[in-house]
């Protein structure tokens, strides 16, 4: 394979990179204090652009991209946390798998909004006292009365419940099945009696909308399944592979634009004699910084080639999720210790990508998971009499 950005790719992106510098990255304090109206002209803009919803199928409304082709548009929407809003592709996975798994009045009703961007999701599977890094633990159930599921338990990190439409829930719908068959996903929209937000739970003291849900005896109607009957683990597992892909590209894109803004300040500022660029100690930051991007990097393109190719890649996934949450925080960390006091204030980018990158360590599965699982997998090659073939 090659690792160039593909000659038929780089004119899409090279668009894509002008938008996120030029539009949205010198806006993104009013999106931070929720202007909607600018959030809107954007989405508009990108609408008119041609830069719309990228990575959805073409026969939903998006752009129809190849997986490998949206993945380096991905890493450069991914400098701002209003990339993947601003341009339509916020819901991607949700989209898809609405399109593989839902029944036909719940496509109508929700994926085609979705894809346009009438409608925003929001997926509840953590719960509060739970630890979510083995779900088969989760306690919040379903069950079928008269044609229709009743949900009962609490959700928390709902991201986006408050302005949602709907909810895919992660509950517990089977009584004697093993674990792993024992949870189905179930849409809820939003506005159904006793669907109750409790509170938007504070991530690291930013207030980004991730929401604790109450689901006291919601009643939807028993086509609301999304898939097979405890199937949930399968669909989750479905979504979160590329999912966890567009994730580390994204971060990528984070990274890059903190090095950007690290080098660019390494020339701007002098001490001692001399620009900061001269400072042996600062050039390592480059360094280091350089060889973890480009690492992070190889590794995620290599894991979305053999996604591409139809393999699973749980190993190659795994490994990026953990080294690619690492990079991140390495290099932002780097970046605010050359920025010094001004690093650690809003005046730049970085004090909220900072936090941001620390979530990344928790989120779709903590590193402790991914690392076990990880080493299981390689393992158990040896132990079959096999070698591990890098």
């Amino acid at each position: 394979m090659s690792f160039e950005v593909p000659a038929s790719v780089r004119p899409l992106r090279d668009a894509v990179y002008a938008f996120m510098t030029e539009r949205v990255e010198p806006n993104e304090d009013a999106l931070h204090r929720g202007d909607e109206d600018l959030l809107r002209s954007l989405q508009r803009e990108a609408k008119a652009e041609g830069l719309w919803a990228l990575g959805h199928p073409e026969e939903l409304g998006g752009g129809g991209l190849p997986f490998l082709d949206y993945v380096y548009v991905n890493e450069i929407q991914g400098r701002s946390e209003y990339g993947q809003i601003v341009l339509g592709t916020y819901t991607l996975q949700d989209s898809l798998m609405l399109h593989k798994y839902a029944a036909a009045s719940q496509r109508e009703r929700f994926l085609l909004p979705l894809v346009q961007g009438d409608i925003s999701p929001s997926f509840a599977m953590t719960e509060p006292g739970i630890s979510s890094s083995d779900p088969t633990q989760l306690q919040t159930t379903a069950t079928l009365e008269n044609g229709e599921w009743v949900i009962r338990g609490r959700k928390w990190f709902t991201t986006g419940a408050a302005r949602a439409a709907y909810t895919t829930v992660m509950c517990r719908t089977e009584e004697n099945a093993s674990p792993y068959l024992s949870f189905s996903m179930i849409l809820v929209p939003t506005d159904t009696p006793g669907y109750t937000i409790v509170r938007d739970t504070p991530v690291l003291g930013l207030h980004d909308g991730h929401y604790e849900v109450l689901y006291d005896e919601v009643r939807v109607p028993e086509e609301n399944l999304l898939g097979p009957r405890g199937h949930g683990f399968v669909i989750a597992q479905e979504r979160l592979g590329p999912g966890r892909i567009f994730h580390c590209m994204r971060w990528l894109g984070q990274a890059q634009r903190a090095f950007d803004l690290m080098c660019d300040r390494l020339h701007q500022r002098e001490a001692f004699g001399g620009p900061l660029a001269d400072k042996q100690l600062l050039q390592q930051h480059v360094f280091d910084s350089y060889t973890e991007i480009q690492a992070a990097r190889l590794l995620t393109l290599h894991a979305a080639h053999k996604i591409d190719s139809g393999d699973q890649a749980r190993v190659e996934i795994a490994a990026i999720k953990v080294a690619g949450a690492r990079m991140l925080h390495n290099v932002i960390d780097r970046a605010i210790q050359v920025h010094g006091a001004e690093g650690l204030t809003e005046d730049t980018p970085l004090d909220r990508m900072y936090r941001h990158a620390r979530a990344g360590r928790v989120y779709d599965g903590p590193d402790e998971v991914h690392i076990s699982r990880t080493g299981q997998r390689i393992l158990k090659e040896y132990a079959k009499g096999g070698r591990w073939t890098f």
